[in-house]
């Protein structure tokens, strides 16, 4: 598979597992962007992931954005992650979809910068969606997952366009040696399993896969695809996968749907299973932990634990 050469994995577990940067604030508490801060915060953050036991990370733009730094930035960037001894496993892109209305030929050069810039520091993959900047309604909610939010046209002209724009960044992306994995997320055109996976299809590049980040659906308050579907259709194109899992309840007599985030083990997705399905149906990619809320940073360690005795157990 293209990029798998830089995905040599640590010797414990076989596989990459990488942190999310996701639970780092973009902005401190003085106001300052983690953008334009000295490398010596960058190498804070950092040093935190290692210490959980991570030895990869996923540079989530949520938190550092790599396509929007000077070229000395990025050798920065590189030089702290030596130091660090932290390998980049990928860059995941949020809320930069390429065909947004406003502003989606901006993200596509954004898109194609990162692409750059995720070779330069020999990262394996970029992960990119269709999902929008969040709403200010979003923004003040709990869960932003709870309100609603703008959803893909249907049409097929917006079809075209997300096949015509993916297949542009598949095709640099094979160029530079990557692989490119699109995140499932709801009411976007990567929001059901048979549409993440026809849009692949028509893509239609070897490189080009599916991040099965089923966390993003299963969080819903209201009615999913059985999880056992979404996992036979998807695992089968995966490159890629964002990992986190929710308690989901669901009372039939009310039709109350309720989700609250909590640690792989415990949510409603079961990951044992999963894991082994992928990997009999030949996913060879790394995995890559998020959580949201709480000490994200603490519970992606305890899935650091979780999901490296699952593989492990599959040697014994």
């Amino acid at each position: 598979m293209t990029g798998e050469a830089s995905l040599a994995a640590p010797a414990e577990s076989g596989w990459v597992i990488a942190a999310a940067t996701l639970p780092f604030p973009p902005v401190d508490s003085s106001g300052e962007h983690i953008q334009d801060a000295p490398a010596e915060r960058w190498s804070t953050a950092f040093a935190q992931v290692v210490r959980e036991g991570f030895a990869w990370v996923d540079l989530t733009d949520s938190w550092l954005r790599p396509g929007d730094l000077s070229p000395a930035r990025v050798s920065e960037l590189a030089e702290v992650l030596r130091q660090e001894a932290l390998r980049p496993a990928a860059i995941s892109l949020i809320r930069r979809s390429v065909i947004d209305p406003e502003s989606g030929l901006d993200n596509l050069s954004y898109s194609l910068r990162t692409l750059e810039v995720a070779a330069q520091l020999h990262c394996s993959t970029v992960s990119v969606g269709l999902h929008r900047p969040l709403t200010s309604r979003q923004r003040e909610a709990l869960w932003f997952w709870t309100v609603d939010e703008p959803h893909d046209a249907q049409d097929p002209e917006t079809w075209a366009l997300a096949v015509e724009r993916l297949s542009v960044l598949g095709r640099h992306a094979a160029d530079l040696d990557l692989l490119l994995s699109l995140e499932m997320y709801e009411d976007t055109l990567l929001g059901t399993a048979a549409s993440s996976v026809r849009l692949v299809t028509d893509i239609g590049l070897e490189n080009v896969g599916l991040n099965p980040d089923l966390g993003n659906l299963i969080r819903l308050h209201r009615p999913i695809e059985p999880i056992e579907e979404m996992l036979e259709l998807c695992l089968p194109h995966t490159n890629y996968w964002h990992m986190k899992n929710y308690y989901r309840i669901e009372d039939s007599s009310s039709g109350v749907i309720l989700s609250a985030p909590t640690s792989m083990e415990l949510g409603v997705l079961n990951y044992r299973h999963a894991v082994d399905l992928a990997i009999r149906h030949g996913f060879s990619g790394a995995f890559c932990l998020e959580h949201y809320g709480g000490d994200g940073l603490g519970v992606m360690s305890t899935n650091l634990r979780y999901l490296t005795a699952i593989l492990q157990s599959r040697k014994a």
